[in-house]
This record gives structure tokens, C-alpha cells and sequence, in this order.
């Protein structure tokens, strides 16, 4: 578990590209800056680790590019100590950029391996989620809600009511809507029945499968 001088340099190249890309949330650039992404991937993708690329990462699943965890992030508007539920744990490098932004972060994985990998990974890199559930993310985590934000993390051909159902009056929900290429969805909740939507382009996402493997 190294992360040397060479991984910082290469993670603020990676910083400087995010911020080309038009990232502007500080303190998502800080967390990107200070999380070891190299080791949450296969040891064979280190070399590639810090460049702005998904890499698959078993269980036919990938970790997503930087630029679109850092997009995501930053449209998730996170404060301390926010509640925020993430559905689709995967490596765990999204879950570590939330629990630097100082979220307590709610995590649910329907991959038993990935599920196993990431359960972990975190204690060894000091990365504390409030929970990290196996179990199907179409579900959310009705006990644990309301929640400040949900990000989900896996393309969505529809929003997912019980997660509309759990985002508490003011939160927001980002979510990549589509089958094979996919919108970047926020939904901010107004009130009880009403929801405001924004859509920001294309992105690519594997897609959220329902129930657990």
C-alpha cells in the first residue's frame, strides 16, 4: 500500500487536467489530489492510474474516469458532515472523494466481490464510511434516510423512486439517465411532491443492474 512522491506528482498532473476540463470545486480538486486512486485499481493499471481514464475492475465494472467523479462530486454540492448515499460502491475511489469532502457517506454494492474487495481496502487506507451495505441500490437505504445528497454511479435507464423518496426537502441527486450513453441528471428536491431538474451532456456508465449478486 506505497503511495510515494512520484503518485503526488502524477495526482496534482492529474488536478491541473481536471481544472482544464472546467472542475472548479476546491476542495474536490483537494480530494482528488489527496487520494492514492493507484490503489484502488488492479496493480497492472498503476502506470495508468493518474490518467484521466476508466479501467475495468472485476465483475464487469469499472472505476470511473476522474473528470467524471470529480464532475459528479462537484454537482453533489457537499458539506461537512453531510449525509450522502452512494449507489455503486465499485472501488471505493468515489466513496474515499465524499469521505474527504468530510460526508458520512451511505454506500451500497450489489457485486459480492467488489463488495468484499472494498469492505477491505477502506480500513487499510483509513477511509470511514458510515455503512457500507451489500444489496440492491434501486432500493436505496430507506433506514438510514433522509439524506443530503444520493450519487449514482452506474448508468439508470429511469430515476429510481425510492431514491426520490429518501432525498430530503433541499437535497440533490445525481444521477446518469440513459441505456447505452447516458445524460447527467441533477434533481434538486423542493418540497414533498416536487423535484427541479437539470441535465449536463453525455457521459458512458456501465449500467445499474437491479437485486444482488
Amino acid at each position: 500500500m506505497k503511495d510515494t512522491a512520484k503518485h503526488q506528482g502524477l495526482r496534482n498532473q492529474l488536478v491541473t487536467t481536471l481544472e482544464q476540463k472546467g472542475i472548479t470545486d476546491r476542495a474536490v480538486l483537494d480530494a482528488i489530489k489527496k487520494i492514492p486512486r493507484h490503489l484502488f485499481l488492479n496493480s497492472s493499471f498503476e502506470d495508468f492510474a493518474y490518467q484521466d481514464k476508466a479501467f475495468p475492475i472485476g465483475a464487469g465494472q469499472t472505476i470511473s474516469q476522474p473528470y467524471t467523479v470529480a464532475f459528479q462530486s462537484q454537482l453533489l454540492e457537499v458539506k461537512k458532515d453531510h449525509k450522502v448515499l452512494e449507489i455503486g460502491t465499485g472501488s471505493g475511489y468515489q466513496t474515499a472523494v465524499l469521505f474527504a469532502l468530510g460526508a458520512k457517506v451511505y454506500t451500497v454494492e450489489r457485486q459480492s466481490e467488489l463488495f468484499k474487495a472494498t469492505s477491505n481496502l477502506f480500513p487499510k487506507l483509513n477511509i470511514r464510511p458510515k455503512h457500507v451495505t451489500f444489496g440492491d441500490g434501486y432500493k436505496g437505504l430507506p433506514n438510514f434516510a433522509p439524506f443530503d445528497s444520493i450519487i449514482v454511479t452506474a448508468g439508470a435507464p429511469f430515476i429510481p423512486q425510492p431514491l426520490m423518496a429518501q432525498l430530503k426537502i433541499g437535497g440533490r441527486l445525481v444521477i446518469p439517465l440513459g441505456e447505452d450513453v447516458q445524460i447527467m441528471t441533477l434533481l434538486i428536491r423542493k418540497n414533498e411532491t416536487q423535484f427541479e431538474k437539470h441535465e449536463f451532456g453525455e457521459f458512458r456508465f456501465v449500467p445499474l443492474l437491479e437485486d444482488k449478486n
